[in-house]
């Protein structure tokens, strides 16, 4: 899982569209409406895709979207094991301020944390998956955060239909060669 920030944009007048020939024109002014925070998990091999649109990116929000994976997504998997990085919400802490420690606990004894080193996030999937997200979805100006989910949500629709999945090549000699220059052993 991964998360990105998105401007909420609006154009402050109304585009010229395309015409034969000719292309669509967008004027330099827009008007801005805030960021919306993106949550984005992907079960690579598998091919299922899941995004939550969240106003802040907060521990409680990161809380709750792991909480929609095990509850909604992921109800029947015994251990789910997140792939993520060291942003300062993504920690067990974030569960006990945000949940009771009860809550917390169930929570978090079926969710294992795999944690990406230190200036190599890229070697997550998700952030894949926001690359593309970006390319086919969200990559221009959308001004509303309705209008935000429901793009996100045909994106997501359709390429959970086409099961599109990430075919992940790098491996772990690979890692260690490119990483080695940066860490002691």
């Amino acid at each position: 899982m991964d998360e990105k920030s998105k401007q909420l944009i609006s154009d402050t007048r109304q585009p010229i569209k395309m015409s034969k020939g000719k292309t669509q024109k967008i004027d330099y002014e827009y008007k801005r409406n805030g960021t919306r925070n993106i949550f984005v998990a992907v079960e690579p091999k598998a091919g299922k895709h899941f995004i939550k649109v969240t106003n802040t990116r907060t521990k409680a929000d990161f809380a709750k979207f792991i909480e929609i994976l095990l509850c909604v997504v992921y109800p029947h998997v015994e251990k789910l094991i997140v792939v993520l990085d060291n942003l300062n919400t993504h920690f067990v802490k974030s569960f006990y301020e945000t949940f009771s420690k009860a809550k917390a606990d169930k929570l978090l004894e079926r969710v294992e944390f795999c944690y990406t080193p230190k200036h190599a996030s890229w070697l997550n999937m998700a952030e894949i998956e926001i690359s593309m997200l970006e390319e086919e979805c969200i990559g221009r100006r959308i001004g509303t955060e309705d209008h935000l989910i429901e793009e996100i949500d045909e994106w997501v629709k359709q390429v959970n239909q086409e099961n599109r999945k990430i075919k992940w090549e790098y491996t772990k000699r690979n890692a260690y060669y490119r990483l080695s220059k940066h860490y002691v052993s």
